[in-house]
C-alpha cells in the first residue's frame, strides 16, 4: 500500500524545523565561519517559517502552496 501524502503534516514539519533552527546554538567556530553559520541559520529559519505559514492544497496530484506575503494590515479577512 502506498503511503498517503498529507500536505498539512508537511507544513507542520516545516514549522518544527523552523523552531529547531531558532533554538539551536552556534557551534564552537570563530571569525568569518561563525558569521557564515549565523547567516545560514537566519536563511534556514526564514525559509522554514515561511513554508510553515503556507496553506497547502493537493488537487489532481498537484501540490499548491499559498503564502500571503502582504503585511497583515493589507490582507483580506
Amino acid at each position: 500500500m502506498e503511503p498517503i501524502f498529507d500536505p498539512e503534516a508537511m507544513i507542520e514539519r516545516f514549522r518544527r524545523r523552523a523552531e529547531a533552527v531558532r533554538q539551536r546554538g552556534l557551534p564552537p567556530v570563530e571569525g568569518p565561519e561563525r558569521q557564515r553559520f549565523r547567516e545560514q541559520a537566519q536563511l534556514d529559519y526564514m525559509d522554514f517559517a515561511m513554508l510553515g505559514d503556507a496553506t497547502a492544497a493537493l488537487e489532481g496530484g498537484i501540490l499548491t502552496l499559498t503564502l500571503d506575503l502582504r503585511p497583515p494590515e493589507a490582507r483580506g479577512g
